[in-house]
């Protein structure tokens, strides 16, 4: 089996440093095989932001945890200009990750991150026809059995949000985006962007999509709350089977909330079972 943690929207220059050493905490009782970061590391791009961000993820791997990240649209600077149209993502490849476009093999799973964060969209994102020929072939040369995933920050659909239920817009080219998921076989799209945790089928999203499960992360750390609190999901896979349970924050730790498990059957997921609200463990 597989454990995937994914978080999101650290946020670090409008983080609770609290809820970060409880996250560090959670991580290390978790025992992952890889955690994954959909972006927005920082709250404005700024350096002793991304400094902080790479201490957290340095104490992650000293502790043993592998890590793949991509950046997100508060990764790019905001107010400097000048380096926003020049050099967007300098700081992010010096203190997170050379590497924009990260692929990451387990035993039975394929990850794949893409860049959706651009210098003219500010808070949205886009997507190159490039970037979508890399997520074809990329996928091409993955084990056909395993269970390909995608992770971008600014999602893929336009989802509803919120206690409101307001439908936020999709990343820029998402239609010939979701052909390129289709043809590529993905499994799974883990995204952030909008605090708000969830997870849906993409035929439920859009008819002409993929079978894929699309699970959004709330934020991790941030003190930018929309409508719910600091939470990360935690992702097991066995084979065709995938457990996705909410871990949120309760004021002194994370503690399981939801869990819902999927089967993957002829290319397409059925939930098993009805969604658990599980019980509160003591202190």
């Amino acid at each position: 089996m597989a454990r995937l943690l994914h978080l999101s929207d650290l946020h670090f220059g409008a983080h609770d440093p609290v809820v970060v050493e409880a996250l560090e905490r959670q991580v290390d009782e978790e025992k992952p095989d890889l955690v994954v970061i959909s972006g927005d590391f920082t709250q404005r791009a700024r350096t002793e932001q991304f400094e902080e961000a790479c201490k957290f993820l340095e104490r992650l791997r000293d502790a043993g945890h592998d890590v793949l990240a991509v950046p997100g649209n508060h990764d790019v600077p905001l107010y400097d200009v000048l380096r926003r149209f020049l050099s967007p993502l300098t700081r992010y490849k010096r203190f997170i990750d050379e590497t924009l476009c990260p692929y990451h093999e387990l035993k039975g799973v394929s990850l794949l991150g893409i860049n959706t964060a651009r210098s003219l969209t500010f808070s949205e994102g886009r997507i190159s026809h490039e970037q979508m020929e890399f997520i074809r072939r990329s996928f091409e040369r993955s084990d056909p059995n395993s269970i390909r995933i995608l992770v971008t920050h600014h999602p893929l659909f336009a989802l509803p949000v919120g206690d409101t239920g307001e439908v936020k817009s999709a990343v820029g080219r998402h239609e010939l985006a979701l052909d390129a998921v289709a043809d590529a076989g993905v499994d799974m799209l883990l995204a952030g962007h909008h605090h708000t945790a969830s997870t849906h089928s993409a035929r439920d999203l859009v008819t002409r999509a993929g079978p894929a499960l699309v699970v959004q992360a709330g934020t991790a750390t941030s003190i930018r709350l929309r409508d719910e609190k600091q939470s990360f999901n935690r992702i097991e896979i066995a084979g065709d089977l995938v457990t996705i349970t909410l871990q949120a924050w309760t004021g002194d730790r994370f503690e399981p909330q939801t869990s819902q498990r999927y089967e993957r059957e002829d290319e397409q997921w059925r939930v098993v079972g009805a969604e658990k609200e599980l019980d509160q463990p003591a202190h």
